[in-house]
């Protein structure tokens, strides 16, 4: 199962590096979600694919989940989504003031200066 997280991971990774690239901030803004995404599935596979119980203190059980992945995943997660919020709107202000999403387009030349 793990080599196919493997994979999986590397394929994020890779369309994230490609959709980053790109010139347009829509693009950029998949591509970070994307890399985050990879990047949690990357914490829980080095966590250990395992089943057992849950973690519970003075239970007798023999095999049991660790719940550090799990707690950082969570919180990844909601620092994605507000990251991935503050993109969008950035972006969105940006398309209004200069009227492309084009990261060329959105140089200044040196009359404006």
């Amino acid at each position: 199962m793990e080599i196919l997280m493997a994979f999986v991971i590397g394929i994020l990774f890779m369309i994230a590096t490609y959709l980053m690239l790109s010139k347009s901030l829509l693009r950029i803004i998949v591509g970070t979600g994307l890399l985050s995404h990879g990047a949690h599935l990357l914490i829980l596979t080095m966590g250990g694919l395992k089943r057992g119980a849950a973690p519970i203190l003075g239970g007798n059980e023999e095999s049991y989940t660790d719940p550090l992945p799990q707690a950082l995943i969570l919180t990844a997660i909601v620092i994605s989504f507000g990251v991935t919020a503050f993109f969008l709107v950035l972006a969105y202000r940006s398309y209004q003031e200069l009227g492309t999403d084009n990261v060329e387009g959105m140089r200044g030349t040196e009359k404006d200066d």
